[in-house]
């Protein structure tokens, strides 16, 4: 183990690895690695190899020798808080976590800022328009190859309607959150953190995740 790979371990995974239940290090999981099968430079096979170059197993063309490196999808966001302290949820209508409750989010766009995509996803699963504050966190999933942001979020305007994505929206105060009907690790702990950050007192009674 060279001196690099040696420090890094020794420092921990960062608050963001309180959501993921994956040891790091692994390379491609083989679900995302199946589904990228052709070469986008010469249209030839991929295959997952150990290379001299690289510290992982990559995906790697058999015929020009290009590298597909793979990386996490960004996921934003938004925690919504009322003028009353309360934080709106919504209770997913779709999979993964059809039925449980999260926060407003989804994947960022190409062609938008992450403060955009924040504000879209939202309207589109809420109906309410939100001012975006401060990042509340970043929390990785490996066992999805993804990375969420959560930001804080004042609500200043809009309409709660229920849609597909969202059977129900409720604004709760902070000390009558659903812990236990929570769809995410991700989830679970932008929530605790906000709760940490915004209320101490409410905090201090949870009961360790």
């Amino acid at each position: 183990m060279d001196d690099a790979l040696a420090f890094r371990r020794a420092s921990g995974r960062g608050p963001d690895g309180r959501s993921t239940e994956i040891e790091p290090g692994r390379g491609t999981p083989s679900w995302l690695a199946g589904t990228l099968n052709y070469c986008t430079r010469c249209g030839g096979g991929l295959a997952l190899e150990a290379l001299p170059t690289e510290d992982r197993e990559r995906l790697a063309c058999s015929a020009c020798g290009y590298i597909a490196y793979v990386n996490p999808r960004l996921v934003v966001t938004a925690i919504p808080v009322t003028d009353a302290g309360e934080i709106v949820l919504l209770r997913r209508g779709i999979e993964p976590g059809l039925g449980s409750w999260a926060q407003p989010g989804g994947f960022l766009e190409v062609d938008e800022t992450v403060t955009e995509a924040a504000i879209r996803e939202t309207h589109e699963e809420t109906g309410l328009l939100v001012e975006i504050g401060e990042i509340v966190g970043l929390y990785s999933r490996l066992e999805a190859a993804i990375v969420v942001i959560a930001f804080e979020a004042r609500v200043v305007g809009g309409v709660a309607r229920t849609n597909p994505e969202a059977l129900e929206i409720v604004a709760f105060r902070p000390d009558q959150i659903p812990w236990d009907g929570i769809a995410f690790r991700t989830s679970l702990w932008a929530i605790r953190d906000w709760v940490k950050l915004r209320r101490p007192d409410v905090f201090a009674s949870l009961a360790p995740p």
